[in-house]
């Protein structure tokens, strides 16, 4: 489809997860026309594509959930602690139709590119399909982790049984009962869906490059009990999460892993990893363990005696365990059901493609430097192009034609994780340079969402149409974020991260760490200030 007339609205958003949705609903608020364009057949954002065995939330789903909407909060009913892919997928779609969010959003439309024109103040998108739209203001809200890092191995176009990438799972799923499976990446992906195809398959053969560190999830069904005291008291439960360093309440530990003796250390660390416990109230077991090295190793080392616990074969638990190399927490912390217990089933192989490895996918399976191995199937879990590359897919070209690539050649570059200079009147929603990944996505969502509406809507009531981020402010807060995140350990981690997954990619610490309410104090002041770091006319 081209048109040569564009379709105008006041507000264009792309990608239809929670952070489009919200966004259109407040933009609707605002009584701005908008669009919402998604390249998927349907809404969910992460939660469409990823549909792998095992998907899940590894933040509560208590939490992560809307908060703007008491009614929304009362009438759904969370099934189990950490969410399926499936029950996220079904309470976005309860949004959409409760507020009648449909009419907006068009579906099966990847923007192809963006184009900011300096005398009318807007921007031009257009659409793969060369479909054109005509906006005052362009919110993108295409996601931290939405482009999948493609497996580039040679020979794969020979492989004769059918293979698969975590993010693009079929939506019919796949069976793999009587298959010989492989299954390449150990991060989130990986260690979630590692239980599930070994339960299903004839054998599992799980290439690992890097341990990373998994912690018990805990998961459990969530009673009638249990709904009803958390809707009770939700506004205190959400008021506790917007003073917590994530945006979620973990019942963070104030003292330093130093100051306590070592059974006392254990005993906090065992509370944590039990039931009780579970998931990332591991990383709050004490106030420094991301930031003090010695904190960290006795988190790390608590870590590594649990997978040799489990795991009965020495060699194995070996491979299993990070090495000391690897602050625990810096790399996404992986959250999983029965992982470590899966390599003590007898149709289950570990495989070091570090000390072997991977030099080709031949037709009947995989070949190391050391031995080839016979697969029917195989499972790419090899992660995202994180937080930028959504964006850089985009062909986004603003003031005087000057493109996005260009300007984050060296890394992303952004005032407040949400603006970029020199390119007017456009929003990023959960953006490189705020919270973000290392938060409550959803939480993190409305604070940018909020902000961005309340900015909008105090802007045109002054008659301003031209929005962009100054070139000084921006610099100075890129310096904040490196200088947060030198305070930690965080970027010892080598982690996606800081783009460390993508081969070529620039390294650059990308989310803020400093915690979800200093980020917060900060923007409410920048607001204050008449939104200081902007120019505005």
């Amino acid at each position: 489809m081209t048109t040569s007339t564009p379709t105008q609205v006041d507000m264009l958003i792309v990608g239809a997860g929670f952070a489009g949705l919200y966004q259109l609903y407040r933009a609707r608020g605002l009584g701005l026309s908008a669009r919402l364009l998604e390249a998927g057949d349907g809404i969910g954002g992460t939660w469409f594509w990823n549909r792998y065995p095992g998907a899940r939330c590894d933040v509560e789903s208590l939490d992560y959930s809307y908060s703007f909407s008491e009614a929304l909060q009362q009438e759904w009913d969370w099934t189990e602690r950490y969410a399926s892919q499936g029950e996220i997928l079904r309470y976005i779609n309860h949004v959409a139709d409760r507020f009648e969010l449909r009419r907006d959003i068009q579906l099966r439309t990847r923007v192809s590119a963006a184009r900011f024109d300096d005398g009318s103040r807007r921007w031009t998108v257009t659409t793969e399909c060369g479909e054109r739209f005509d906006a005052q203001y362009l919110i993108l809200a295409t996601g931290c982790l939405s482009i999948p890092q493609a497996p580039k191995i040679d020979g794969l176009e020979s492989f004769e049984g059918p293979w698969y990438h975590s993010a693009n799972w079929p939506t019919e799923g796949v069976d793999f009962s009587g298959m010989r499976v492989g299954l390449v990446g150990t991060g989130s992906s990986g260690v979630q869906m590692t239980p599930l195809i070994a339960a299903q398959a004839e054998h599992l053969t799980v290439f690992q490059r890097t341990a990373n560190f998994s912690v018990p999830a805990q998961n459990e069904p969530l009673d009638e009990a249990t709904l009803k005291q958390v809707k009770a008291n939700y506004a205190e439960r959400r008021a506790l999460g917007r003073e917590a360093m994530t945006g979620q309440f973990l019942n963070a530990n104030d003292k330093s892993a130093l100051e306590v003796t070592d059974e006392e250390r254990q005993a906090e660390f065992e509370y944590r990893w039990q039931g009780a416990g579970g998931g990332f109230r591991m990383l709050r077991a004490f106030s420094d363990l991301l930031r003090h090295p010695q904190a960290n190793r006795y988190a790390a080392e608590f870590v590594r005696s649990k997978i040799r616990q489990v795991v009965s074969d020495p060699a194995v638990a070996e491979l299993l365990s990070p090495k000391e190399d690897l602050p625990f927490g810096t790399k996404r912390l992986c959250v999983d059901t029965d992982y470590y217990e899966t390599f003590n089933r007898d149709n289950v192989t570990l495989v070091d493609v570090k000390a072997a490895p991977i030099t080709a996918i031949r037709p009947d399976g995989l070949r190391t430097t050391q031995q080839d191995y016979e697969l029917d199937a195989l499972v790419f879990a090899t992660g995202f192009d994180a937080m930028t590359g959504a964006l850089l897919a985009i062909d986004i070209r603003g003031i005087g034609g000057r493109s996005l690539r260009d300007k984050w050649a060296h890394g992303p570059r952004t005032y407040l994780g949400v603006s970029i200079s020199g390119f007017p009147n456009l929003f990023v929603i959960a953006g490189p340079g705020s919270p973000s990944v290392l938060s409550n996505m959803v939480h993190s969502i409305e604070t940018h969402v909020d902000w961005i509406t309340h900015f909008i809507r105090c802007t045109r009531a002054d008659g301003i149409t031209h929005i962009d981020a100054q070139l000084p402010a921006e610099d100075r807060w890129v310096d904040h974020v490196n200088e947060a995140a030198d305070k930690t350990l965080y970027p010892v981690g080598n982690s996606w991260y800081v783009g460390a997954n993508m081969p070529g990619k620039p390294r650059v610490f990308m989310p803020y760490v400093a915690g979800v309410p200093a980020y917060r104090r900060i923007i409410e002041d920048v607001a204050a200030k008449g939104y200081e770091g902007f120019s505005l006319s």
